[in-house]
């Protein structure tokens, strides 16, 4: 091997590196830091400054050629070696701000893969791999709560105000529904005009209140500010589970409180919509001003 420079090692085709695993015939890189370049070879701190130099300047290659994962990584590895050293190596504040970029898009990507794009609730896919993980981390001190929350005749609101009115009406909703919910809980669409409130760590009577008063805010807020004659309502069904069946419980767990939700979902609307419906002892009943009403027979399907 012929020594170019100082701390520039002449490429040997076909060969591999044993230290640092990269082919010797990579594009020329400055095998030694800056800082040490002059110095004795001292051992392993010597090593670590070699290595670390070989990433800066291979992470430095690929960001000028806008490979900028690639030389993220190869920025890490150079990280991890700095404890090796007295002085820290120099790190561009261009490539700084460019690692800084793709933070920052990686993060608003992940965020839109997310969300819904109408409502910027959570959508489907968030909903079903965080319920998973809420009944697998079993945090729920007070139990679990799921309310599937569908709005009233929703097509006569499109029919008669138009789409665009709808989609107003569908974000103006997703607002309300969050309002005041607990730390942990959270608000994503279900599909068309259902969503789905996750509650973790509550017992059912707080479940039932939060569930009333989102029903409740709906139904009171000034519709008619967005257009003359518009009244918009929601029912809502209501599947809690104790802390000591949540403990126990499967992944499943999670999809069979998603399947008594709609059904209560279903008694709700049979019982006159604009109502919370909820279990109490395996009999269905109704929360807040509807439970005068005649509530529907709940199926066994979800009588426990």
């Amino acid at each position: 091997m012929a020594a170019l420079g100082r701390g520039v090692a002449e490429p040997e085709p076909a060969q591999r590196d044993r230290a640092t695993g990269w082919w010797r015939n990579e594009p020329t890189v400055p095998l030694r830091h800056p800082a040490i370049a002059d110095e004795p070879d001292s051992g392993p701190p010597a090593d670590a400054a070699n290595l670390v130099s070989l990433h800066e300047s291979i992470a430095a290659l690929l960001a000028s050629r806008g490979q900028y994962r690639q030389a993220y990584q190869h920025l890490r590895s150079a990280l991890d070696l700095m404890s090796e050293l007295s002085a820290p190596p120099q790190i561009p504040e261009q490539f700084r701000r460019e690692v800084d970029r793709l933070r920052r898009e990686h993060a608003e990507a992940h965020e839109q893969s997310i969300r819904d794009s109408l409502t910027a609730s959570y959508n489907r896919r968030y909903l079903d791999q965080k319920l998973v993980e809420v009944v697998a981390e079993r945090r729920t001190a007070d139990g679990l709560a799921v309310a599937l929350v569908d709005l009233d005749w929703f097509k006569q609101v499109n029919d008669t105000f138009g789409h665009l009115v709808g989609d107003r009406v569908l974000q103006r909703v997703v607002d309300l529904l969050q309002e005041g919910l607990p730390d942990g809980a959270f608000c994503a669409r279900y599909g068309g005009e259902e969503f789905v409130l996750v509650l973790p760590g509550v017992d059912r009577p707080a479940a039932v209140a939060l569930a009333e008063a989102a029903r409740a805010r709906v139904e009171t807020f000034a519709w008619s500010s967005l257009v003359l004659g518009l009244r918009v309502t929601i029912s809502i069904g209501l599947s809690h589970e104790p802390a000591q069946q949540v403990a126990h419980n499967t992944p499943q767990s999670g999809e069979r409180q998603l399947r008594e939700a709609d059904t209560l979902l279903y008694t709700a609307k049979q019982s006159g919509r604009n109502a919370v419906a909820y279990l109490l002892d395996g009999k269905a009943h109704l929360a807040g001003p509807a439970a005068g009403r005649r509530a529907v027979t709940t199926p066994r399907a979800v009588t426990r």
